[in-house]
């Protein structure tokens, strides 16, 4: 079997792992494959050693018949150019692809959902982006093999050149996009506006420069795009160690989003064929709740203010009791 689909793999100082996806992408055979992989930094002990091993990997490691094309920089960029620079070379070139980081782990359906979908979506400018990613925990939405969100997930994802272009220069446009008061017409509630729009304030202001994804939710939903999701969960994130840039931590957190994330990438499942698709093309309100509550926290911020005003009004009963008793008192 042999995939027609180009295929973008995007690597760093991760050997181990990047061996595992190249394991889990062999047996598709992309017959067209780019792959990046950003510099070390000298500032980081061994961390050109580590860069050299995963081009080691590379090199060695793919090893059925392919026209293959290499990025390799010489000097370390940060997540955010690296990776958004990975994507604008590889659409130079095709015009539709898929995309895989090496912590990434594809189930093989991950091929099949996305190619087809590639196909289907092709001319269709509603549709931004398809993600591998499921977060719903277990939880089935529509009866159709997926479901379109205004929400996207970048562990294994796929898109067009058409969308991928209005990315350059995005952040720059934030302020005026934020100040425009468009996408706050988008948000459920304010909880879900302030979050979102605190985290861009703070990523611009900030100029975070291992940052990228939360910029491509943005080209997205500014462009009232949709995302198709898998039904079941068709990526494990295997990048869970001292390694990773965004996930190191997530493990000894006590944090409920990431301990919800962890749940939600532990394993990748099938999806049940042939893949049957949604009869119109609308996005599906009850599965953004349930991220909005689960994955971004609603729920527990609620829980948590609901206790904070039971608190508050006990207290204040407490203290009109009393103040009426003082009354009461003092008549004697």
């Amino acid at each position: 079997m042999s995939m027609d689909t180009p295929l973008l793999l995007i690597a760093w100082r991760r050997p181990h792992t990047l061996r595992q996806v190249i394991d889990a992408i062999r047996p598709v055979a992309p017959t067209r494959l780019y792959v990046a992989c950003d510099g070390p930094s000298p500032e980081r002990l061994g961390e050109a050693e580590k860069v050299a091993a995963t081009r080691a990997v590379i090199e060695h490691e793919i090893d059925w018949p392919c026209q293959i094309e290499r990025l390799y920089s010489d000097v370390n960029q940060g997540c955010r150019l690296g990776v958004s620079r990975s994507i604008t070379w590889f659409f130079n070139q095709v015009e539709e692809g898929i995309i895989l980081e090496d912590d990434c782990l594809p189930n093989p359906d991950f091929f099949l959902f996305c190619a087809e979908l590639l196909d289907r979506y092709r001319y269709d400018t509603r549709i931004w982006s398809i993600s591998g990613s499921n977060w719903q925990k277990g939880n089935w939405r529509g009866d159709s093999s997926y479901y379109f969100s205004r929400f996207n997930h970048s562990w294994g994802w796929a898109t067009w050149k058409r969308c991928w272009s209005q990315y350059q220069g995005i952040e720059k446009r934030w302020p005026q996009i934020r100040d425009s008061g468009l996408l706050q017409n988008l948000a459920e509630d304010d909880y879900e506006w302030t979050l979102f729009a605190s985290t861009w304030d703070s990523i611009y202001n900030s100029n975070n420069p291992h940052i990228w994804d939360y910029w491509w939710s943005l080209v997205i939903m500014s462009n009232s795009g949709l995302t198709a999701m898998p039904n079941r969960n068709l990526i494990r994130n295997i990048g869970f160690d001292e390694d990773a840039t965004h996930t190191s931590n997530i493990l000894t957190s006590v944090d409920p989003c990431s301990l919800f994330v962890i749940d939600c990438t532990s394993t990748s499942h099938e999806l049940p064929k042939p893949i049957v698709h949604p009869s119109a093309v609308v996005r599906c309100r009850e599965a953004e709740l349930y991220e909005i509550d689960f994955r971004m926290g609603r729920s527990y911020y609620r829980r948590s203010t609901s206790l904070k005003s039971r608190f508050k009004r006990a207290i204040k009963r407490i203290m009109d009791q009393s103040i009426a008793l003082f009354f009461v008192l003092i008549t004697f």
